[in-house]
């Protein structure tokens, strides 16, 4: 959900907004000079970053307030993100986010997948890595033990079938028990995969039940993200 504000609103309200929405995230966002301060809530956090947050934020500029921009600069705790529009993608210029091999597993974190990955990496999230598409499609965490891995969240990957790679999403310590597409999780897959299958742009699938679809082009130090936005209602919310 994206809400467009004429000022910011104090945190606590906007906290409250997002709870009230009860999605995985809410964008907000303020019109300052040439850019745009955006900031994302889940029902439990702030966000450092957000990649669908973002789409969504800039669709709702790109179609509704400002249709004749072709782009548009977001500033975010995060770091300045310009986001273009791209035919009938939106896209966006993230960091990369490095990923390193777990040395020892943790063990409630397989306990909470319940099937054994091939390989576990770690860095803003951990990322797991199994065999075949299959195996993503099956999973079905335990979120209670999920809750107690330390780390932001948890992504299951593989070689996709109908494409380069595929992805799910648990984040239950930040108020998020699936995500339907994230953005920021592709921050760690697409260099991973890119080193994997030798290739710089990757078509990208996140199997969750919503279903999400990415197009990822590795940059070395950035990676450009690209997905499409669907407006689903359009409202007003009253405080």
């Amino acid at each position: 959900m994206v809400c467009p504000l004429d000022r910011w609103l104090d945190d606590e309200t906007l906290h409250l907004i997002a709870r009230e929405n009860s999605l995985p995230v809410t964008a907000f966002f303020v019109e300052n000079g040439e850019r745009y301060e955006l900031r994302w809530f889940t029902s439990t956090v702030e966000l450092n970053i957000c990649g669908h947050g973002t789409v969504a934020a800039a669709a709702v500029l790109f179609e509704s307030i400002a249709p004749s921009k072709e782009s548009v600069i977001f500033k975010t705790r995060g770091g300045i993100f310009n986001v273009v529009r791209n035919g009938p993608r939106i896209s966006m210029d993230f960091p990369v986010h490095e990923a390193v091999s777990c040395a020892t597993r943790p063990e409630n974190l397989v306990s909470a997948l319940g099937r054994e990955p091939v390989e576990v990496l770690v860095g803003p999230n951990y990322l797991a890595v199994y065999e075949g598409e299959a195996e993503i499609r099956a999973i079905t965490p335990d979120m209670e033990l999920l809750k107690a891995v330390d780390c932001l969240g948890v992504i299951v990957t593989a070689k996709g079938e109908d494409a380069d790679f595929v992805s799910r999403y648990f984040a239950p310590r930040i108020g998020i028990s699936e995500d339907a597409a994230t953005g920021s999780t592709h921050c760690m897959l697409a260099p991973y995969w890119s080193r994997s299958l030798g290739k710089r742009e990757l078509h990208a699938l996140q199997l969750s039940p919503r279903r999400g679809e990415l197009w990822c082009e590795d940059l070395e130090d950035r990676v450009r993200i690209s997905a499409q936005a669907v407006r689903y209602a359009e409202g007003f919310v009253y405080i």
